[in-house]
């Protein structure tokens, strides 16, 4: 069967899927991290629609400056979502300090701590986890996850970070297909939802960062193939190898039986 998809069905679906989970687990209100990129605004959409837009609480959370703090704002505005401001940067600094990383005074113990970017940059979305989780339980409400299934397949998503949520929106829909749904919506600014997509860490776009299309991996993931063995086979392994972040950690039973 070839792969067809129908962006007003799936916005739809999604809409009632919502209102399913709220009434299952007795909730009402649901708390998003807007960025300003596609994936947020889409989720923070879909939410507005089926809860209503005073149920939906938008959090930004830049890390020191963010040039495109702005377009969260739009996002909230436009949509109407109570929203706050929150900058983690003064947490991030604190965190660096204390564990050595700069500073006057390194931490005290029996190792130093290599300096490590990948480190640094992955502190941000747990850091910013961990506030909009402050939040979803201050408020009763529900931690919305906006990652998609490219960004997962790829590993393009930090755990204990974003990959942290009560539940996962957009996990089914591939980077290309949140765009498709997001143009159903005219309540979203339509450059925000073709927005290049960024991390808003490293100043890179993701594709930089990844090295790979989006719409590679779409074709990979819909089609089995994007047209090209070499880039399936660097998207089949990424995804291979970033395979523990998509799942629960390994439980290690002492009670079971070994195999001889």
């Amino acid at each position: 069967m070839s792969y067809t998809f129908n962006a007003e069905q799936t916005r739809d679906r999604l809409i009632e899927q919502i209102r399913e989970t709220a009434a299952q687990q007795g909730f009402s209100r649901v708390v998003i991290g807007i960025s300003g990129g596609k994936d947020s605004s889409v989720s923070a959409a879909l939410c507005a629609r089926a809860l209503g837009k005073e149920n939906v609480y938008g959090i930004m959370l830049p890390d020191g400056v963010q040039s495109d703090l702005n377009d969260s704002k739009r996002v909230c505005s436009c949509l109407g979502i109570q929203h706050r401001i929150v900058n983690i940067g003064v947490i991030h600094g604190a965190l660096r300090q204390v564990t050595g990383q700069w500073g006057d005074a390194p931490a005290e113990g029996d190792f130093d701590v290599p300096a490590s970017k990948t480190a640094d940059v992955n502190v941000a979305p747990r850091l910013r986890m961990t506030t909009l989780r402050y939040f979803t339980q201050a408020l009763g409400a529900r931690l919305v996850g906006t990652g998609n299934l490219s960004e997962s397949t790829v590993g393009y998503c930090t755990k204990d970070g974003d990959t942290s949520c009560d539940f996962s929106l957009l996990g089914a829909l591939t980077s290309v297909e949140v765009v498709a749904v997001g143009l159903t919506m005219p309540e979203l600014p339509r450059d925000l939802v073709e927005k290049t997509p960024s991390d808003g860490l490293t100043g890179k776009s993701d594709e930089e960062n990844l090295g790979l299309k989006y719409r590679d991996i779409h074709l990979y993931l819909r089609e089995g193939t994007c047209g090209n063995p070499d880039i399936d086979e660097v998207i089949r392994r990424k995804e291979s190898a970033n395979m523990f972040k998509r799942r629960m950690p390994t439980i290690l039973n002492p009670f079971s039986e070994v195999n001889a």
